[in-house]
């Protein structure tokens, strides 16, 4: 029963700290972020993490409704905004946070999955979209009438598929058992592992694959900073955002009209999407070679 306060005293202690670090201004972020990207300069790179520290737990905090550690998911943006740092380049115009927010959310999103079930919850970003959205989704359409929503109506609010609603809840609502677990009751040594077959890939593939993922998410990073700082907000708005904005709100944030915030998303996806075209991805096996 104690395990809560424990952990409410930590995150509190490390916010404490946190707050410590002063905030940097335009000029002393662009100096840093020179020695960095031009020397590699660790001390230019540890007062930039440690300036924007207070931005990740913030971004944490928008994931608190899945039942992880707060301190877990602020550890894991910590790594993506590390990762920014280290490839963020102060000469394109735009602040760091700008550009960390997309290495700290996909550090965070993958440790919610992966940490989510031991079963994997979704393979495809619309899988992943709706794996974030369902919940908050079934929440606000009860809210409005005071009953459970149905799958056909989660599907129409949500754009997706009844089938794919159905899915995504029964993931959602399983539960995790250990593999080395006796199935018989009598004593018997036998363990839902014995009985498990396995389609593994080889060690090889699997290295292969995760330095295939990890090239493509560096690659994506890459070609998001090349986007306006105009383009690179209506992405984050419209595209990552767990709760996007709409084309008016865009619209009303830069007093432009829907259609061209439209043109705005469309060009940047364009961008995204020409740029990691001619960046080939090496295949697993090339990967594994290599």
């Amino acid at each position: 029963m104690t395990a809560l306060p424990v952990l409410a005293d930590s995150l509190s202690r490390y916010m404490a700290e946190v707050r410590k670090f002063p905030l940097l201004s335009v000029a002393e972020e662009r100096e840093l972020g020179r020695r960095v990207y031009e020397n590699g300069d660790r001390e230019a790179a540890q007062k930039l993490i440690t300036a924007n520290l207070r931005f990740v737990v913030k971004i944490a905090h928008e994931y608190r409704h899945y039942g992880l550690s707060q301190i877990d998911l602020i550890q894991e943006g910590n790594i993506g905004l590390m990762k920014a740092v280290s490839k963020f380049n102060p000469h394109r115009g735009f602040r760091l946070i700008s550009y960390a927010v997309w290495w700290i959310r996909a550090y965070i999103q993958t440790h919610v999955i992966k940490s989510w079930s031991l079963v994997k919850i979704g393979t495809t970003q619309a899988q992943r979209k709706l794996f974030y959205k369902l919940r908050k989704t079934r929440r606000e359409l009860a809210q409005q009438d005071g009953n459970d929503p149905t799958a056909a109506e989660l599907a129409l609010a949500l754009g997706v598929e009844e089938s794919d609603v159905n899915e995504m809840s029964v993931r959602m609502a399983g539960r995790d058992f250990f593999l080395d677990t006796q199935v018989d009751a009598d004593g018997g040594k036998t363990t839902h592992l014995d009985l498990l077959a396995s389609n593994a890939q080889s060690q090889e593939e699997d290295l292969g694959a995760e330095q295939e993922r990890v090239q493509l998410q560096e690659l994506a990073g890459e070609a998001i900073a090349k986007l306006t700082e105009k383009e690179r907000f209506v992405l984050e708005k419209r595209v990552m955002s767990d709760d996007p904005q709409t084309l008016q709100e865009i619209g009303d944030f830069f007093k432009i009209s829907r259609e061209r915030v439209r043109q705005i998303e469309g060009n940047a996806l364009r961008k995204v999407k020409k740029f990691l075209g001619e960046k080939k991805i090496r295949s697993s096996s090339e990967l594994v070679m290599a």
